[in-house]
C-alpha cells in the first residue's frame, strides 16, 4: 500500500481536529508512515543481499525448544581454495570418533559427562547432529583410549548468539586436554579439576579482538601459558562452521582455526603423564539461554604420525581417513587440503610414479550406492589434483570398493569412521 492512502485511511478513521492541528497531524502521519516504509524497504533489501550471499537461517532443534541464527553457507570457490596453506595432517589411525549420530535429540550423549546439561540437536543448514554446550558447563567426552605422544583431534563448531546492545559481554570458550591419571576419564571430579595429574587448555576469548591463549599445568602448577593470539574481529566467525585442528607431537602443539595456523609451540605439553580426555567449557554471562550457545560435532582422534612418502613410494600404499566429503556426496570438504596436498607432493617429487586411487565407504546405505559413491569420491580426488596441482591425469586411475573391504568394525563410530578411507596404491 503506498503512503498516501495509509495516510488518508488514518484521517478517516480520526476525530475532529481544527484546520492548524489537521495540519500538524498530517505532517506527523506522512512522517510516522514514510519511516515504516523505509524499515520494511531495509528489510527486505537485507533479505535479498542475505539470499544472494548465500545467507540462510539455520533452525536447532532439540525437545521442542528452538534456537535461530544467520549462518553463513560455504560457497564453492570459498572452500578448498581458501585452504589452499593449510597443512594439517590427521594422525593414521582412529581412536576416538564422535558425530551422535546414535544419541537421542535432546539429551546428553551417553558416555559423556556434564556439569549442568546438555542437548544433541540438528541444525537445519548443517548436516548430522550436534552436541549443544550451555553457559557455565563443562562437558567430557566418553574417549576411554590414552592418546600416546603423537596425535591429531579435529571438530566442528559452531559460536551462535543473537548480537545485544552494549553492555553485554560476549561468553569465552575452551577445548582441553587433560590425564585423567589412571581413573575414569569422565568421572565427576574431572569437571571441575582438570589439572589434577595433567593439562593443556586451549582458551578463546572476545573483546576488541577474538582471542585465544594456551595454558597448560602440571599436578595444579602452571608449566606454561602462551602469549595472546588475536584472531580478528570478534564476531566474523559467529553463527558459521569453523574447523578446529590439533596436532600434538609429544610437548609440540599445533592449533590451526580453519586454514589459518594459530600455535605452533615446540614445548606446551607436558610429558610426565600422558593425556587421554578431552573437554568442552563455555564461560557464562549475561545472555539467555535461547540468546547464546556453542554446538560442536565431528570430533576426531587419530594416532601417529603418517608418513605418506615412505608409505606410498617405498610399502606401495598410503591409506587416509583425511580426506572428507559432505555425507551421500563427492564434494571434498576443505579441510582435506593439506593431505591432498602432501599427496601432491610425493607425486611431483617421483615424477615417475603412477597410483590408483581406491574409494571406500562404511556400511551406511545400500551396497551399489556405496559402490557408486565411493568410485566418484576416488574421481573427484584425482580431479583435485589434476586441476589444483596440475599433475599429469595420465598417471593417475581411480577405482572404488564400497563397503565390501572393510579395516574395522561397521558396529562402532570408530570402526566406520576407519572404513571411510581413500587409498593411494603404487602402479
Amino acid at each position: 500500500m503506498k503512503p498516501i492512502f495509509i495516510i488518508a485511511a488514518l484521517v478517516i478513521t480520526l476525530p475532529f481536529f481544527a484546520d492548524a492541528q489537521l495540519r500538524g497531524l498530517m505532517n506527523k502521519v506522512k512522517s510516522k508512515v514514510e519511516q515504516r516504509v523505509d524499515n520494511k524497504t531495509d528489510q527486505q533489501i537485507d533479505k535479498t543481499l542475505d539470499e544472494i550471499e548465500g545467507k540462510k537461517t539455520t533452525t536447532a532443534t532439540g525437545d521442542g525448544n528452538s534456537v535461530s541464527a544467520n549462518t553463513q553457507q560455504v560457497t564453492e570457490e570459498s572452500s578448498v581454495k581458501s585452504f589452499s596453506k593449510f597443512d594439517f595432517v590427521p594422525g593414521e589411525r582412529i581412536l576416538y570418533s564422535e558425530d551422535f549420530s546414535q544419541d537421542a535429540i535432546g539429551e546428553l550423549p551417553l558416555t559423556w559427562n556434564s556439569s549442568g546439561k546438555g542437548e544433541v540437536m540438528t541444525l537445519s543448514a548443517q548436516q548430522g547432529k550436534w552436541l549443544r554446550i550451555f553457559q557455565n558447563n563443562t562437558y567430557l567426552t566418553g574417549n576411554t583410549k590414552s592418546y600416546g605422544d603423537n596425535y591429531t583431534i579435529e571438530f566442528d563448531l559452531m559460536y551462535f548468539f543473537e548480537p545485544k546492545v552494549k553492555g553485554y559481554v560476549l561468553p569465552g570458550w575452551s577445548v582441553g586436554l587433560f590425564s585423567s591419571g589412571g581413573a575414569d576419564g569422565a568421572d565427576n571430579k574431572f569437571l571441575k579439576e582438570h589439572s589434577e595429574f595433567n593439562s593443556s587448555e586451549i582458551k578463546f576469548g572476545f573483546g576488541s579482538y577474538a582471542l585465544a591463549v594456551v595454558e597448560s599445568k602440571l599436578k595444579r602448577a602452571q608449566t606454561f601459558v602462551s602469549d595472546k593470539m588475536e584472531l580478528g574481529e570478534p564476531t566474523k566467525d559467529f553463527n558459521k562452521l569453523v574447523h578446529y585442528s590439533i596436532q600434538v607431537q609429544k610437548s609440540r602443539l599445533r592449533v590451526w582455526v580453519n586454514e589459518r595456523k594459530v600455535f605452533d609451540i615446540p614445548r606446551a605439553i607436558n610429558t610426565a603423564d600422558t593425556l587421554n580426555q578431552m573437554f568442552f567449557k563455555m564461560d557464562g554471562s549475561n545472555y539467555k539461554e535461547d540468546e547464546i550457545g556453542l554446538f560442536v560435532s565431528n570430533i576426531k582422534v587419530a594416532t601417529g604420525l603418517p608418513d605418506t612418502r615412505h608409505k606410498l613410494i617405498e610399502e606401495g600404499k598410503f591409506s587416509t581417513t583425511g580426506i572428507l566429503f559432505d555425507v551421500n556426496s563427492d564434494k571434498i570438504k576443505p579441510n582435506s587440503y593439506g593431505v591432498i596436498k602432501e599427496i601432491a607432493d610425493v607425486l611431483q617429487k617421483f615424477p615417475g610414479t603412477k597410483v590408483k586411487i581406491i574409494g571406500h565407504t562404511d556400511s551406511d546405505g545400500g551396497d551399489a550406492d556405496n559402490l557408486g559413491l565411493s568410485k566418484k569420491r576416488s574421481a573427484a580426488v584425482k580431479d583435485m589434483l589434476v586441476k589444483e596441482f596440475s599433475i599429469d591425469a595420465s598417471r593417475i586411475e581411480t577405482d572404488g570398493k564400497g563397503e565390501i573391504q572393510p579395516v574395522d568394525d561397521n558396529k562402532t563410530k570408530e570402526g566406520k569412521a576407519a572404513n571411510r578411507r581413500v587409498e593411494f596404491v603404487k602402479q
